[in-house]
């Protein structure tokens, strides 16, 4: 499995012949989303830095609500989670989602804001998760130390770490969220080299959760 990070939320997931992207962002976020076709595209809610499917090409089935889905011999779970709560109004919905390629599980955890309960993430019941991409730059999303949390929750073997900021994003964006290096801190991570791709199997993952950065291919 070969997993590519776009910026943002935007992730190209690539295995057995499957091509899934998660929350295509529109031209207004910042950075030129770069031409990537899909078989699958996933939206984790319905603003501009995350449903703008028509910048994917090819003809995908788009999923943007909870459930349970089979497409391409992938299994995917849609969890719904929400925004942070904040000024009293109800959150934004948000959903996360989960994809079973064989014997891989990789969790995609979208604009989530708040930590799930413990129930709710054993009524999900996906078993163990491989790789975990989760939001940490704060905002309506998880800050560092509810991201923490939540790694602590699902004990994913390997956390990439999303929607922070970093280069290209649009300087009202970018000013709203949290450098990489505070989530780094309050995980107790020492400073990280990223890497353009990561390439996984069941064979070669950590035994303990470590965190892989990656480059924003913009």
């Amino acid at each position: 499995m070969d997993i590519t990070w776009y910026g943002l939320s935007c992730f190209r997931i690539r295995e057995g012949g499957v091509t899934v992207v998660c929350d295509p962002y529109d031209r207004s976020v910042g950075p030129a989303l770069a031409k990537v076709r899909a078989d699958i595209v996933t939206v984790s809610h319905d603003r501009a830095g995350h449903n703008a499917v028509e910048r994917i090409s090819g003809e995908p089935k788009v999923l943007s609500g909870p459930g349970e889905y089979e497409v391409k011999n992938v299994f995917i779970t849609g969890l719904t989670t929400y925004h942070r709560r904040t000024d009293g109004r109800p959150p934004e919905r948000n959903v996360a989602f989960f994809f079973e390629f064989g014997d891989l599980t990789i969790g995609h955890m979208g604009d989530i804001g708040e930590v799930p309960t413990q129930s709710e993430i054993e009524e999900l019941n996906i078993g163990e998760v491989d790789v975990l991409m989760v939001p940490v730059g704060g905002g309506d999303t998880l800050d560092p130390a509810r991201a923490v949390e939540l790694v602590g929750l699902l004990e994913p073997r390997i956390v990439i770490p999303m929607h922070y900021r970093h280069d290209g994003l649009a300087p009202d964006l970018a000013a709203r969220l949290e450098s990489i290096e505070k989530f780094l801190k309050e995980f107790g991570a020492t400073a990280l080299d990223p890497v353009d791709t990561l390439k996984i199997a069941k064979s070669n993952l950590p035994e303990e959760t470590q965190i892989m950065l990656l480059t924003p291919t913009l």
